[in-house]
């Protein structure tokens, strides 16, 4: 094969957008780089919040943070409240960041569990600036020059409108040299001899053809599923949930540092607080919830006035069986879909995106470079479905069809072995190069109420009153820092205005 000159992004929306800003970046015009999008075929964009991996992203493509916020009406997220997912009533916090901090080699969740056990515990929440912060509607970016204060470990991610996000990138890959071209597909060619894609057919007859293609079609999988017949592995047994419902309303005056998600009958429903908007959704199972009913249950809990009808969305949560077929790559929903629980969405784009250009072939595609990015991708998607699948199993809730199969259902044996591990000493390790960080995994174990029998035993080198001072400590220096930040709002207001823009 000759060397690759010519790469060709199908689809726009976050996942083309993000592919093409990057590419043209990184590669400084070694490749020509076209993009193909029709207007008249809408794109998903519901993802509207992110995990802080999201500010390498942006790192590498020098964005300043103020100005990509105003052009896409960000606000900022220190993490995900849960609510009545242990049980009805009941509400948690995952906070980004770290959670207090270590005494000596120890975590400081395992002193936590003995003062639990003596029934002398606080409130995890309070351990953890992010979350602490978060519940009191206050944000500061965080402060590097205080390396001793817990406002040095303030770690935060966006809300954004997808939309604009994709639109901002837009004009950011075509200054550097990103040629875009509008239409419909209506044919792919494959390559007789190997099955390698060769060109598409436009609606208007144009060919186009290319050396290396990269599908950002979305669900149809236009080339990866729809041409090359690749293949998918379905996780709907483990995550029941295949339809959403998505409507924005006006803005609240609870403008929320987080994003929250609320247990539903047979799903759960989202709030994400924008500038100029709120963005809300119900991701149900169609199999336990008829779409009028999932509707309803949306429409009477919007914290503003309804801005639209609600966007309707099918999908089925699994991954293609290989995310890189031959002379294909796939990103975004034609890669696979997990649901946005946790946020993950727009973080799978970008590390298929920057996977694809550790492992770019020099011409000939040498099956090493394939299996090795299939392996890294795979590892990925498993270990995330694990942790969102963890929501589901980990409940109290047997109010419900759907949530009695959730909390009775068999999981994924790697994440059976997460489960075994924290629920005897409360030990968690992470993996490899997973997403999640342990302390993610600690507070959604304990959220979910997953209580461990027991906790570390070097604990029992510290007294009873030496540990009580600790967390003491940690929970008054974190109140102390909460008090001083300004709000949300008041912050948004100074630093990133969208009306400054516009």
């Amino acid at each position: 094969m000759q060397q690759v000159k010519n790469i060709l992004i199908v689809g726009g929306g976050s996942a083309g957008w993000m592919t093409a800003a990057l590419l043209s970046h990184l590669f400084q015009g070694l490749y020509r780089i076209q993009l193909i999008e029709s207007e008249e075929i809408a794109t998903i964009g519901v993802g509207e919040a992110t995990i802080p991996a999201i500010k390498k992203f942006n790192d590498l493509l020098k964005l300043d943070e103020a100005e990509f916020m105003r052009k896409t009406q960000g606000s900022f997220k220190l993490g995900i409240q849960f609510k009545d997912w242990s049980h009805p009533g009941s509400s948690y916090f995952h906070g980004f960041g770290v959670i207090g901090q270590d005494w000596e080699w120890l975590r400081c969740h395992h002193y936590w569990l003995k003062l639990r056990s003596l029934g002398q515990a606080q409130d995890f929440v309070k351990y953890s600036i992010n979350t602490a912060a978060a519940l009191e509607n206050k944000f500061v970016r965080a402060q590097p020059n205080m390396p001793e204060s817990p406002l040095s470990h303030i770690a935060h991610a966006f809300h954004f409108d997808a939309g604009l996000y994709a639109k901002f990138l837009r004009g950011y890959a075509e200054a550097r040299g990103v040629t875009r071209t509008e239409g419909k597909i209506v044919d792919v060619k494959l390559r007789g001899e190997d099955g390698f894609v060769e060109s598409v057919t436009m609606e208007n007859g144009a060919v186009i053809a290319a050396d290396f293609f990269i599908d950002c079609s979305g669900f149809r999988g236009l080339l990866i599923e729809q041409a090359m017949k690749t293949g998918f592995e379905d996780w709907s047994h483990w995550l029941p949930c295949d339809r959403a419902l998505a409507v924005p309303c006006e803005r609240s005056e609870d403008f929320t540092p987080y994003t929250r998600s609320t247990a539903r009958p047979a799903g759960w429903q989202w709030r994400i607080p924008l500038q100029h908007r709120t963005g809300n959704g119900h991701v149900f199972s169609s199999a336990y919830m008829d779409e009028t009913e999932a509707e309803k249950i949306l429409l009477e809990n919007l914290d503003g006035k309804q801005l639209a009808e609600p966007n309707r969305i099918r999908f089925k949560a699994g991954k293609r069986r290989k995310i890189w077929n031959k002379n294909c790559v796939a990103v975004g929903l034609s890669s696979g879909f997990l649901e946005p629980l946790e946020s993950t969405s727009l973080h799978l784009i970008q590390s298929g995106i920057i996977r694809l250009i550790r492992l770019f072939p020099d011409g000939v595609i040498d099956p090493a470079n394939v299996a090795e990015f299939n392996r890294q991708s795979d590892f990925e998607y498993e270990r995330i479905r694990d942790f969102i699948i963890l929501h589901y199993k980990a409940t109290e809730r047997d109010d419900t069809p759907f949530w009695r199969y959730c909390r009775t259902m068999d999981v994924p044996d790697t994440l059976q072995r997460k489960m075994d591990l924290f629920r005897a000493n409360g030990r968690i390790f992470r993996e490899d190069e997973e997403l999640f960080s342990e302390e993610s995994w600690i507070q959604v174990f304990l959220g979910q109420g997953v209580i461990p029998r027991g906790y570390d035993p070097l604990v029992e080198l510290k007294s009873t009153p030496q540990i009580v001072q600790f967390m003491n400590n940690i929970e008054t220096v974190i109140k102390k820092c909460v008090v001083v930040m300004p709000t949300h709002a008041a912050f948004v207001e100074k630093f990133c205005d969208a009306r400054a823009a516009s």
